[in-house]
């Protein structure tokens, strides 16, 4: 399963390339306000970067704008992939953009039959929201799960993005059910490194470290 990092912020996602685990970013409106940068900046900074998928959002509504926008987004780089929210004008531009050979990544799915038309339309990625389905007392990886199977199904090749995870069972849950891309903001990626038995094995052996350094 591949790992993208939800952030706008350079100095997060620098961290996690650090890591050696990045395979790409995923960002949204609100993600970029929240840097009080420019959106170009933002963008180039991401850019120069991150040489996996960087995905940046269109803010239209109607297909023709959101396709005018998706190709100005895509112009950034070779590694673009323009988010398009799920709506019936979403589809519209997804069938253009990809015919036109960008990439796509449907957004704000919340059923399989939301992701299932994606697919359908040429979508790269659908984005199932697990934890925003969680919060209204449905069951997100539900969706994940309904969604693997159908594109098993039929064999599409659209990649299923799990989004809005928000702890690590949320990230063993999608890597189980066999999403193909996990995207978490970078305090959910630096929780996946620690467990109390790592800390308490490791103050165990630098505490005897202490006692034999000497003959070093």
């Amino acid at each position: 399963m591949k790992l993208f990092i939800d952030s706008a912020d350079i100095d997060e996602i620098t961290e996690a390339q650090a890591l050696g685990v990045l395979d790409g970013v995923t960002t949204n409106p609100s993600l970029i306000a929240k840097t009080g940068k420019p959106f170009e900046q933002v963008v180039r900074e991401i850019l120069k970067v991150i040489d996996g998928p960087v995905n940046l959002e269109v803010v239209g509504t109607d297909a023709e704008t959101m396709v005018a926008e998706g190709r100005k987004l895509a112009a950034f780089g070779e590694n673009v992939v323009v988010k398009i929210p799920m709506l019936p004008e979403g589809l519209k531009a997804v069938k253009r953009l990809t015919s036109e050979g960008f990439k796509t990544n449907v957004t704000l799915i919340f059923s399989s039959s939301q992701a299932l038309l994606a697919a359908k339309a040429g979508a790269s990625y659908v984005s199932p929201f697990v934890g925003r389905l969680d919060d209204i007392s449905h069951e997100g990886m539900e969706v994940v799960a309904q969604i693997r199977e159908i594109y098993d199904n039929y064999d599409y090749g659209t990649e299923i993005l799990a989004a809005s995870l928000r702890h690590p069972i949320h990230f063993i849950e999608a890597a189980r059910l066999g999403a193909d891309v996990a995207t978490l903001p970078l305090s959910v990626i630096l929780s996946l490194t620690r467990h109390p038995l790592t800390d308490k094995g490791l103050a165990t052996f630098l505490a005897d470290w202490e006692k034999v350094q000497d003959k070093f």
